[in-house]
């Protein structure tokens, strides 16, 4: 498209509407000034003058070079229209004021769209009109330049245009630096997470695991304090409080919620440690009894409680509550960091585990129900017809046996990875091969990969899409055999899996929502997900990432071809 032309379209009503308003404006105030309609002709010129702006405002030669000759006529028709004032018996030069006011049309024009250098400009070439206009008109063998109201009314308009174009300009500089200093949101994550992994590791033992810090932390206060039990409590949905980790010898019923009549719930609400004579937990026994719970506060929020208890009287005076808290004030922030990874991870996985829901609530458990109608009609009829009775028994144990194998499979499946050093290829096949033995599957490979590796992401990817393609040709197709082939050329990759079954169209429901699950991890990965007829029977599933490489291109490749 022509620079013109897109400039025409990116035109927008509202500053015609405005141009024509302030045009009127003048008009009327020209008229009122002059008594001459010949006067009206300057805001004939004006229009014509800023037609062409208003037309091609983003033109690179068209938008500015109309605003220049909006301004010089703007000077010479408020030097004209305050002679013709003057003569009519106005004060001198004040007239000046009825046309000046179109002044802030094109610097703001050009404060809008942050041409703040070519704003002032345009005032400067205003100032520059206004003096040759008034040093060339004469009123009355006077020339114009000399007149106080003229000076007066000049400075005042481009004065006014001057600091609104400037507080224009500091306005955007503003917005600008509270822009760029607000991180990104994908920026900002990155370099969270990046942070996360750093102190992640040099932690001990590695762990942001809520658990493992909570019972750390009890072992901790046991050297300070006599406990005979404890745990740490962190809020859970509904006001409940949850058991993160304990101590003693006896488990013990240490659940409540935050808003019931305790100590517990007092120390939570008021973030200061409390001490109590009767236990807090649901299972004591009765007895004389020492509890202390101190707040594990982080910043302003509670994010946790420690609960101590020991079965002797006046067990924590304010020395012992000190060293406690003491312990307690750091471990806050700890495991405020571990509550908030667990959150993040839990995020993270939700998408999977409500896949394997699916899964199993589609499969395995139908079919654990399947079985256990067999069992209720095996019992009918265990008495009547023995023989029967034990023919479905046989029926019901090759059905466990299967559901059996599907649950090490789906357990393979998950525990499947992309090794760092075996590549995607091998992890294919190594899945390709289980499953086709469990399966009676012929399975046939040919493996070309090269030496350099996709992204971590896009190689698990690709094994799930090749996984679930792989299983729903063992489930659904009926298929004899199994073709798996596996080209990774980084950035290129494609996978493409086919059977010699019945074809798609006669596969189970389940069948067709993996497929809906393959596309939605092609897409994730920007990959092309195609699934098409096999002929003379089955069906192919290919995913391609990327463009395909030369293929004279030299590659450190492996290649293998095999069938089973």
């Amino acid at each position: 498209m022509p620079a013109s032309t897109s400039a025409l379209a990116r035109s927008h009503p509202l500053a015609a509407a405005a141009r024509v308003v302030v045009l009127t404006l003048v008009a009327v105030l020209t008229l009122f000034a002059t008594r001459d309609v010949a006067q009206l002709w300057w805001i004939v010129l004006l229009a014509l003058a800023g037609l062409p702006a208003m037309l091609a405002p983003q033109h690179r030669l068209v938008g500015p070079l109309s605003r220049v000759a909006e301004v010089v006529v703007l000077g010479l028709a408020a030097s004209q229209v305050a002679a013709v004032a003057t003569v009519g018996g106005h004060i001198g030069g004040l007239g000046a004021s009825a046309v000046l006011p179109y002044l802030a049309v094109p610097v703001t024009v050009t404060a809008l769209r942050r041409r703040f250098r070519e704003g002032a400009a345009l005032i400067a070439v205003t100032a520059g009109s206004l003096l040759l206009a008034g040093a060339v008109t004469e009123v009355g063998g006077v020339r114009q330049l000399s007149q106080p109201g003229y000076l007066a009314v000049c400075a005042q308009w481009l004065i006014l245009a001057a600091l609104g174009l400037y507080a224009a300009g500091t306005l955007h500089r503003v917005m600008q630096a509270r822009h760029d200093s607000k991180p990104q949101p994908y920026a900002e994550a990155t370099r969270l997470l990046t942070q996360l992994r750093t102190v992640a590791r040099q932690l001990p033992g590695a762990t942001l695991d809520p658990g493992g810090i909570s019972e750390h932390l009890l072992e901790e206060l046991r050297t300070v304090a006599r406990t005979d039990r404890g745990a740490v409590l962190s809020a859970s949905g509904g006001g409940r409080l949850v058991v993160l980790a304990q101590l003693g010898a006896d488990r013990v019923d240490w659940e409540t919620t935050i808003d019931a009549d305790s100590a517990i719930a007092d120390a939570w609400a008021s973030q200061q440690s409390q001490t109590s004579a009767r236990s807090q937990s649901r299972s004591h026994r009765g007895g004389e009894v020492s509890a202390l719970i101190v707040p594990l506060v982080a910043g302003l929020r509670t994010v946790g409680l420690v609960v101590l208890e020991t079965d002797t009287a006046h067990a924590y005076p304010p020395p012992v509550v000190a060293q406690v808290t003491a312990l307690t004030g750091p471990a806050a922030l700890r495991l405020e960091a571990a509550l908030l990874f667990d959150e993040v991870r839990s995020l993270a996985t939700n998408e999977e585990r409500q896949r394997l829901a699916r899964e199993i609530h589609d499969g395995v458990a139908q079919e654990l129900v399947m079985v256990g109608y067999g069992i209720d009609n095996a019992l009918a009829t265990v008495h009547d017809d023995a023989e029967e009775t034990a023919e479905s028994l046989r029926l019901l144990r090759h059905e466990v046996t299967r559901v059996i194998t599907e649950l090490r499979l789906s357990l393979f499946e998950l525990r499947s990875e992309v090794d760092r050093h075996g590549g995607l290829a091998a992890a294919i096949a190594e899945y390709a091969r289980t499953v086709g033995a469990s399966g009676g599957l012929r399975v046939h490979l040919s493996l070309d990969e090269s030496t350099a590796r996709l992204p971590a992401a896009t190689e698990a990817e690709l094994l799930r899409i090749a996984q679930e393609a792989v299983t729903n040709a063992r489930k659904h197709a009926g298929a004899a055999n199994l073709w798996v082939t596996c080209e990774v050329d980084p950035p290129y990759a494609q996978i493409e899996v086919s059977d010699d079954g019945h074809g798609i169209g006669d596969q189970r429901s389940d069948g067709h929502y993996g497929l809906a699950i393959m596309a939605e991890r092609a897409e994730r990965i920007r990959g092309r997900l195609e699934i098409r007829p096999r002929q003379p029977s089955g069906t192919t599933v290919a995913v391609v990432v990327g463009s395909p490489p030369r293929r004279d291109n030299v590659r450190g490749s492996a290649a293998a071809a095999e069938g089973e």
